[in-house]
């Protein structure tokens, strides 16, 4: 069964015949559809993006998915709007909002096949290419979880020992040699671990210090920021938790926090060292109650890896390889006109 949260297009949406289990009209703060839905059960919600206050705000995006996940929501936006532009949709997909339409068609189509990004990778592309021209030269599109121009990112061990350290290492390694050395940070908070790379602008700070260090960076396009045991991470666009899947760890893991599961729903997991093979990783899945955002192996620091380029990609700071030249050029209301 399905919810609508609608305001504007309440009269279309009262008309669509699918099956509703709730429905509410109204101008909401972005919490209170969080705090209404978080425990309700539904296949999906259509939300009429209107009925948010604030809706042009891609921070509100950023909470709504954070409390309730991307993937069960089909966001109907004003047609003509700013939204429907490639660059406020190019940031809706670096979100991981796959699902967006502007009519009643589009509705009953997401319904029976939701995108994938497969399915929206040519409008990202095409905000890319936007971008490009505004500013005469190649820019690449990252996480959408920006400020001020910044994505700040942090990286926090689940499991001990899961190798945060090494693993922001190796992304500002990457990034570094696309965006250049003095555009990507690596900050440690309360450790000083990162000396030992003998690597430029990776830096330590004290917990009570890191706002004002990430400010000291804002001309930065990417900062890492290993977590270590801060527990306030609401200075980072995005969260990535990172989980060593070996038996003993997760034993560990689970003893020393046994509830440990449910706090990691609707965040980005990362299997990190791992040595699990896909349909292990769905087991993991099933067993766990979580979803798996990425599943990376165990790596050679010293040695450039194809699969940190990939993993980069997936967040949004990388560009695609792109698996058709033609698809989907010019057509960035094609699922819209369904």
């Amino acid at each position: 069964m399905n919810v609508i949260v609608a305001n504007e297009r309440q009269e279309e949406l009262s008309n669509l015949d699918i099956d509703i289990i709730k429905s509410i009209t109204g101008f909401y703060d972005v919490s209170e559809i969080v705090d209404m839905f978080k425990s309700f059960f539904y296949s999906r919600m259509i939300l009429d993006v209107t009925a948010m206050k604030q809706y042009t705000d891609l921070r509100n995006y950023e909470v709504l998915i954070r409390g309730l996940g991307a993937d069960k929501i089909i966001f109907l936006l004003p047609e003509g709007s700013p939204l429907c532009t490639p660059n406020f949709l190019g940031h809706l997909i670096s979100l991981g909002i796959y699902n967006f339409t502007t009519n009643m068609k589009g509705i009953k189509y997401l319904l029976k096949k939701p995108n994938t990004l497969q399915d929206v990778e040519h409008i990202r592309q095409m905000a890319k290419t936007v971008q490009s021209n505004e500013t005469g030269a190649s820019v690449a599109v990252v996480s959408s979880k920006v400020s001020n121009g910044t994505t700040v990112i942090g990286v926090k061990n689940v499991t001990v020992h899961a190798g945060a350290t090494t693993f922001i290492y190796l992304l500002k390694k990457e990034l570094s040699s696309v965006y250049g050395s003095d555009s990507v940070v690596a900050i440690e908070i309360d450790k000083s671990d990162f000396q030992f790379f003998n690597e430029r602008n990776m830096v330590s700070a004290k917990e009570s210090d890191i706002r004002s260090v990430i400010g000291k960076y804002s001309n930065a396009n990417v900062i890492l920021v290993d977590m270590n045991n801060c527990k306030d991470d609401s200075f980072c666009g995005d969260v990535l938790y990172l989980i060593e899947p070996s038996t003993i760890q997760l034993n560990k893991m689970i003893r020393r926090k046994s509830d440990v599961f449910q706090m990691l729903n609707n965040v980005k997991v990362v299997l990190n060292k791992s040595l699990l093979l896909n349909n292990d990783v769905f087991d993991f899945e099933r067993e766990a109650g979580i979803k798996v955002f990425y599943n990376m192996p165990p790596l050679d620091e010293r040695k450039r890896n194809a699969v940190v380029n990939d993993f980069l990609s997936r967040l949004g700071l990388l560009d695609q390889p792109k698996r058709d030249n033609n698809a989907g050029v010019g057509k960035i209301f094609g699922l819209f006109r369904r």
